[in-house]
Parts: structure tokens; sequence; C-alpha cells
């Protein structure tokens, strides 16, 4: 999944639950800044700003590493 993807479904559940971004921003403790530029496409999220986002609007964030044949 890439960046642009999971913010769609920030910003999707963001609206769902009528989080403004200032709310979220304060909730999560996120910069408000980095929130915007996310939501616009515009930077990539490290998976700390990931799982703060997904605990403030009780959003599970997991990742998955999976071998894709290349030997070491």
């Amino acid at each position: 999944m890439h960046s642009r993807e999971i913010f769609d479904i920030v910003k999707a559940r963001r609206e769902s639950l009528n989080v403004t971004q200032e709310t979220l921003a304060q909730l999560s403790g996120v910069a408000l800044r980095t929130l915007k530029q996310f939501e616009s496409g515009k930077g990539n999220p490290t998976l700390q700003t990931l799982q703060k986002l997904g605990e403030a609007l009780g959003l599970e964030v997991t990742v998955v590493i999976k071998n894709m044949g290349v030997n070491a």
C-alpha cells in the first residue's frame, strides 16, 4: 500500500467521524502542518506518525514483511 492510499483511508476516517484536521493533530500529537501535507499527497509518513493517527482514529496499523523470493 502506498502513502497516498494510506492517507486516503485516514482522511476518509477523519471525515466520517466529523473530526477536523486541527482536532486530529491535537489528539494524535502529529503537527497540523504534517497532517495537511500528507492529506494533500505530499510527504512520506513514518510508521510512528501512522501509529499516532491510527490510535486517534481507532484504526489498526500493521506491518507485513514478505519474502519475495529474493535470495540473500
